[in-house]
């Protein structure tokens, strides 16, 4: 066998591009101690831009119904809305893993049920791995998932799909529940998930999570122990008008647009676009 082949890049984030990252290079950055980058995407263009960066993980989240259908949670988002997404998500990356998320309503009724739209993700929109919300309740689904060679990540702390039970978007982990989500955290990793986001829980519980687990953790709004994080990209770009605690916001995309789409529009309106430059002879 060819060394181009059994060779692993150096690093998860850059590395070599001439393949596609595995769970086996997110194993091995952890065993390394390497801390990562994922990032969101729904489309071609902007996954070539995030995979030619060097982001090793994008995952085309159910955030979706949010950021690209214009719902006011993940809930209403469907898998015949999300294929497509990452369809185009693997057609314009070429190195990064691709996850997809499993919205809901799409696997919690039964391990069948979660297999068979785990199947649909991979073999029709050529995703490379899988995510689903849940702790202990979803183990079944997890295993059935794992036995059948589907990757899954998974999801604890605050998990959008369980919003109206939680009663809005808040903290999860806090005293007790956090013994609770440890449990879940470990079970999980027995359970064959090769990694597990942790979205808003408490800092020191993060790390405590993250140093009990061999599977890399990625944390939003978990604090910096966490072996990965993840982020949204319409918030780090800054489009997000009300973004949560936890977001940084790199670029203020939303300002740098308006005053693009306000410079073509007063040069339309004053008849000095298109210039003879833009125009065929």
């Amino acid at each position: 066998m060819s060394s181009s082949v059994t060779s692993r890049p150096t690093a998860l984030y850059g590395g070599q591009t001439g393949r596609r990252v595995t769970v086996r290079d997110i194993a091995a950055a952890k065993e390394r101690g390497e801390r990562w980058p994922m990032v969101t995407a729904y489309d071609a263009m902007t996954a070539r831009i995030f995979d030619e960066a060097g982001i090793p993980v994008l995952l085309v989240g159910d955030s979706a119904a949010m950021v690209v259908y214009g719902y006011d949670s993940t809930l209403p988002v469907s898998v015949d809305d999300l294929m497509p997404l990452t369809a185009a998500v693997v057609r314009g990356s070429s190195r990064a893993m691709v996850v997809a998320d499993l919205p809901f309503g799409s696997y919690q009724a039964s391990p069948r049920q979660a297999l068979e739209t785990a199947v649909r993700f991979m073999k029709e929109a050529g995703a490379h791995a899988v995510k689903l919300e849940g702790g202990r309740r979803v183990l079944p689904q997890v295993e059935a998932l794992v036995s059948a060679g589907i990757p899954v990540m998974a999801h604890l702390g605050l998990t959008p799909q369980s919003v109206n039970v939680f009663g809005g978007y808040r903290v999860q982990g806090r005293g007790q529940s956090g013994d609770e989500l440890m449990a879940d955290a470990k079970d999980l990793e027995a359970a064959g998930a090769f990694s597990v986001v942790l979205e808003c829980v408490p800092a020191d519980l993060a790390q405590r999570v993250t140093t009990s687990l061999s599977i890399p953790t990625i944390g939003i709004g978990a604090g910096p122990s966490t072996d990965a994080q993840v982020l949204v990209w319409q918030d780090l770009m800054g489009l997000t008008e009300r973004p949560a605690k936890f977001v940084k916001k790199y670029f203020n995309l939303a300002e740098e647009m308006d005053r693009a789409v306000r410079s073509f529009a007063d040069e339309v309106t004053a008849g000095s676009f298109p210039t003879p430059e833009h125009s065929y002879h």
